[in-house]
């Protein structure tokens, strides 16, 4: 069984979908390809979804609140990278970046060991369905351009912002 949560914040409800183990997916409710995401997420453990809780949610959802009140960046909720070998080393590599701070698609992929490989770093932080645990909205295009968030430009913009001045506080 996958548990699913909404979760409101400030930019709108988040689905969080966890087993009792981890946190599988956290999600902008209107996040593009989020029904995609569920469906594959179902196919590949073999799992229906159902409204309720589980430890990890739990505490997921308090992490949220911490992160949304400007209190806290990192994200303890035990959570699963599903994905390819490079998806994950990708993944890890955008829990490295502080909050508040961004890297390019290019610096993660320099990051990796990988300087050629900035669109496919791209493609696996597009494929990310750990908004916010795995920070993938800290990562900008060339220049520092706001490129490429499934959750919206203007939502990574406030993202960034709200972690700049929590920060600077």
């Amino acid at each position: 069984m996958l548990f699913a949560r909404w979760v409101e914040t400030p930019l709108g409800p988040m689905l969080a979908l966890g087993d009792d183990a981890h946190v599988h997916l956290v999600e902008f409710a209107e996040r593009r390809g989020l029904e995609r995401e569920v469906q594959g997420l179902r196919k590949r453990l073999g799992a229906a979804v159902v409204p309720g809780a589980t430890p990890a949610l739990e505490v997921l959802e308090r992490e949220l609140a911490d992160y949304f009140a400007g209190h806290a960046f990192a994200f303890t909720a035990p959570h699963a990278l599903a994905g390819s070998e490079f998806q994950r080393a990708v993944w890890r590599e955008l829990l490295r970046v502080p909050a508040g701070e961004t890297r390019t698609y290019a610096e993660v992929a320099r990051a990796l060991g990988r300087p050629s490989s900035a669109r496919a770093v791209a493609r696996a932080v597009g494929a990310n369905c750990l908004a916010l645990v795995v920070p993938c909205h800290r990562v900008v295009g060339a220049g520092g351009a706001l490129t490429g968030y499934a959750g919206g430009l203007a939502r990574k913009r406030w993202l960034l912002e709200h972690e700049r001045r929590a920060l600077a506080r």
